[in-house]
């Protein structure tokens, strides 16, 4: 999980790097992405302060046997690790899966049994972003239509999602680009409070 993090924090920085070096990323831009990156620690801190509300979450569905993460965009990659770590330490079947490919697959297979993670934060300050949201709510109703069960990690003050879902485990804001490094933190304290509970230590 800290080597998860570390590499994430690592290309984030290789990439703003190359993007000054090429001209796509301006020194004012590099310099506020930077700013909001050291504001990650508190916010990673704020995250770990609500391990309980994962904890509760965990004790309604240790018992599943599958579940699916679905996630949009550069969010597709936390919904793998997600369903990665779940099967790792728990042993429970989990699948990752790009959000827009849902009807092409997995939608067959969402019943009232299969708990659905929905990675689904957003960017206020990015239009990209809010499409992309808006794109995954449409998602949202889709798993709801088929009776599924939605845990969403939303950002923080995002009260629309609370009524379209079944859970919401919360991320504080942070750019679009840096939202994954909060993303992957609820992920990892369900997958390992479920492994607790399954008597997985």
């Amino acid at each position: 999980t800290k080597a998860f993090t570390a590499q994430l924090t690592a290309l984030f920085l290789l990439a703003l790097y190359l993007g000054e070096l090429r001209g796509a990323t301006s020194t004012e831009d590099a310099r506020r992405y930077i700013e909001e990156l050291l504001k990650l620690p508190s916010k990673l801190e704020a995250i770990l302060a609500r391990d309980a509300d994962c904890e509760a979450l965990a004790k309604q569905y240790y018992r599943v046997q599958d579940f699916l993460f679905l996630g949009r965009g550069i969010h597709y990659p936390i919904a793998l690790e997600g369903a990665l770590k779940l099967k790792e330490i728990s042993y429970i079947h989990a699948e990752g899966y790009p959000a827009g490919e849902m009807k092409h697959g997995p939608n067959a297979l969402i019943d009232e049994s299969l708990p659905v993670v929905m990675v689904a934060t957003k960017d206020s300050n990015d239009p990209n972003s809010v499409l992309r949201y808006e794109k995954t709510m449409s998602n949202v109703k889709e798993v709801k239509a088929r009776s599924g069960i939605v845990i969403a990690v939303a950002t923080e003050g995002d009260e629309e999602i609370k009524e379209s879902v079944d859970h919401v485990l919360y991320v504080p804001h942070a750019p679009e680009l840096l939202l994954p490094i909060l993303e992957v933190v609820p992920l990892q304290l369900l997958a390992y409070h479920i492994a607790l509970l399954r008597g997985r230590d």
